[in-house]
């Protein structure tokens, strides 16, 4: 291709990117304007746009922080304060039908693994989909997301909470 083809296709493109950048610009944002914008009006407006963007996106970074950490702290006291009023270990089985959550917290002086309680799970029948550990001050939590293997044989969950209370016995 000669030069002047080259050229022509790329004011071409330009001319439509600029057009998609205008675009993207809301209504509300961009000036009224009784005769059309120059390209460098254009451009401006899309950078104030950009410039606004950005500053409330650091808003609500800013505000995000500061809600996750006061969550936090209330939940952490929250916990602090409960634990401590509960005889551990503890053990809360729901079932939900072809799922079930177990949610095992114990203390300093009877502590169990992780695989053993999977092993529990997987043996009566389960497949565990989401286990999660945290530790707050001398506590443990374990809570354990699982589901039936196969369906048609079911998941014996009578069976497995039995296990699991002689587990933390």
């Amino acid at each position: 291709m000669d030069r002047k083809t080259i050229e022509r296709n790329r004011r071409i493109i330009m001319k439509d990117l600029c057009f998609k950048l205008t675009s993207l610009i809301p209504p509300q944002h961009s000036k009224p304007a009784k005769e059309l914008l120059s390209q460098l009006d254009q451009f401006d407006q899309a950078a104030s746009y950009i410039k606004q963007l950005r500053e409330r996106i650091e808003e609500l970074e800013r505000r995000k922080r500061l809600l996750a950490l006061t969550t936090a702290d209330e939940t952490n006291n929250i916990i602090r304060n409960s634990v401590i009023e509960l005889k551990l270990p503890i053990l809360r089985f729901r079932d939900l039908g072809s799922c079930f959550e177990v949610v095992l917290i114990s203390g300093h002086k009877k502590k169990f693994m992780l695989y053993q309680v999977i092993r529990i799970l997987e043996e009566g029948g389960a497949e565990v989909v989401i286990a999660s550990l945290s530790n707050i001050s001398d506590n443990v939590f374990l809570t354990f997301h699982a589901q039936v293997k196969v369906c048609r044989i079911g998941v014996d969950t009578s069976g497995i909470f039995q296990r699991l209370q002689a587990l933390i016995s």
